[in-house]
């Protein structure tokens, strides 16, 4: 369990330098931090269960997945920053925002999954 707390706080971190840097605030256009974010994390949680070295170690896959990446990615930013444009009667907006970042992360998941099968392959008898 402290893997995964220290993984989570790694992640959050991260998002945190990676939303200051790019000074995305709420009231921007499109959340492109945030999406990105969920996005790259996505595929990466879909890389992780592919790779050997991960899967053998009791350690590292609590501490990369539902550690670093689920603190890195974040579904309730997504929430606040679609009620935000709600708010902002920015309909078309939200709902891009919302229904796009579910089918880019769905994608992203998929993908690296798809690109990690000869990774697994090699292993696997």
């Amino acid at each position: 369990m402290l893997v995964v707390a220290l993984g989570g706080a790694t992640g959050a971190l991260l998002r945190y330098a990676l939303d200051t840097w790019t000074s995305e605030g709420s009231s921007a256009g499109f959340p492109w931090t945030t999406f990105g974010i969920n996005v790259v994390g996505s595929f990466l949680l879909g890389v992780l269960p592919t790779l050997p070295r991960v899967r053998r170690s009791p350690l590292l896959a609590p501490f990369l997945g539902p550690g670093v990446l689920g603190g890195f990615t974040t579904l309730s930013a997504v929430s606040e920053q679609t009620r935000s444009l709600l708010a902002d009667e920015r309909i078309v907006t939200a709902a891009t925002y919302a229904g796009g970042t579910l089918v880019a992360c769905l994608l992203a998941v998929v993908a690296a999954e798809r690109l990690g099968r000869p990774h697994r392959a090699e292993e696997d008898p």
